[in-house]
């Protein structure tokens, strides 16, 4: 099976349609009527059907917030919106029904990669366009969506194992992973990419379990990390909810968490931030979640007819504490 994979794509390379706000990532999401333009009233709107992957981070709610507040009836669309509660089959039944009300494009961040060949048959066949948001998916169907707008998450992992190298190689840091929910794109990226970041350093993984992007879930895992080992150093959490989970498990061992285990996080949402200023984490690297204005111009192209860039690569930045703490009083997410 072929797997959609793309090289970073530098924002020069951007479309016109789709250069707006995200390389500010502590940007307010839109409100009504905002960046996206507002429809005129003798327009008919354009119909969307939106399937989320549900609201198990403070990530997933901004991006839902962000979404939301772009495609409304102000800004020329009719939004059907379903939270998918983290399971596939809820995904796939959600964009069977948009197909069968015949909305004009199909839009959802997938829980997982694989599963969608029939779905996105299902849709092609009746001529609905479909745009992916956050996650990609491996798929067989050929020109199965229009564009992939998110992170590129293998740079996130690297990113964040760069650091890591920099930071403590020479150490011999035993290092546990926090993942993603499994068989999703980002935890199966950031994965990979950390693991390349650190090979050849003296860093060693020696554990890594899902905590499928929940604060209770690293938790868990968590205390499970310090009962299985007596040495570890540092945690790698593919979310800030997982680190932020890690935190409290680390903490009733009896612990500091950023001094007696150091933690590395990927998200940048105002709670990981907070923690990372406070020193309880040691670093963030950031997962914009603002895509709803780029959403609502892409859906307004394609329905045009206009070119969209197959790959659109949102703008990242990372955080040490210092960072953290200047970027903070104006964080909106």
């Amino acid at each position: 099976m072929a797997r959609h994979t793309f090289a970073r794509t530098t924002l020069a390379a951007l479309s016109a349609v789709t250069l707006l706000a995200l390389g500010a990532c502590s940007s307010e999401p839109p409100s009504s009527g905002g960046d996206t333009g507002s429809g005129d009233s003798g327009d008919e709107l354009i119909s969307v059907g939106f399937s989320q992957v549900g609201a198990e981070s403070g990530w997933r709610s901004a991006n839902t917030m962000s979404i939301k507040d772009a495609l409304t009836e102000e800004n020329g669309f009719e939004l059907s919106f379903s939270d998918a509660q983290q399971k596939q089959e809820n995904q796939i039944s959600a964009i069977r029904n948009y197909i069968a009300q015949g909305v004009d494009v199909i839009a959802f961040s997938p829980v997982v990669e694989t599963g969608w060949d029939a779905v996105l048959e299902e849709a092609k066949a009746a001529d609905i366009p479909v745009v992916l948001t956050d996650r990609a998916v491996e798929t067989t169907v050929e020109d199965a969506y229009v564009t992939f707008i998110g992170s590129d998450f293998v740079e996130e992992g690297a990113r964040s194992g760069e650091w890591a190298v920099e930071q403590y190689d020479g150490e011999g840091y035993k290092v546990v992973e926090l993942q993603g929910t499994t068989g999703s794109a980002p935890a199966i990226d950031r994965q990979q990419g950390f693991a390349e970041a650190i090979e050849g350093s003296d860093l060693e993984i020696i554990d890594s379990q899902t905590g499928d992007f929940t604060r209770d879930g690293g938790k868990k895992v968590m205390e499970g990390f310090l009962t299985a080992h007596d040495d570890i150093d540092l945690v790698f959490a593919h979310n800030d909810d997982m680190g932020l989970g890690a935190v409290e498990a680390i903490e009733a061992a009896g612990l500091t968490p950023g001094e007696d285990i150091k933690i590395i996080t990927i998200d940048g949402v105002k709670d990981g931030m907070q923690a990372l200023a406070d020193g309880k984490f040691n670093y963030i690297v950031e997962c914009n979640p603002l895509l709803g204005p780029d959403l609502a111009e892409i859906i307004k192209a394609t329905v045009a007819g206009e070119p969209v860039e197959e790959r659109i690569v949102t703008h990242d930045e990372a955080f040490d504490q210092e960072a953290a703490k200047e970027a903070l009083p104006d964080r909106q997410y």
